[in-house]
């Protein structure tokens, strides 16, 4: 495998990975009451407690998003 084809394969996973991320986001934007009604069904737990674990999750995803995804596609952009 060449760098070209480790270029083509973070891209696609960032592109990929942004764009579950941005839904998620605009879910929770328009959609969070019906998004907090369909996980309170299965585990009971309050409003405060919904938003701190989801914006938690969301927060944990970009990172993660960005270190293991858009940092190596830019380093090889850059050496490629």
């Amino acid at each position: 495998m060449d760098i070209a084809t480790f270029r083509t394969f973070f891209m696609w996973c960032t592109i990929i990975n942004a764009g579950l991320l941005v839904i998620s986001f605009l879910m929770l934007a328009f959609a969070g009451d019906w998004a907090y009604r369909m996980q309170s069904r299965w585990f009971p737990v309050s409003r405060e407690t919904f938003n701190v674990v989801i914006y938690g999750w969301l927060g944990f995803f970009k990172m993660v998003v960005i270190l293991f995804n858009l940092v190596p596609y830019l380093a090889l952009v850059i050496i490629g």
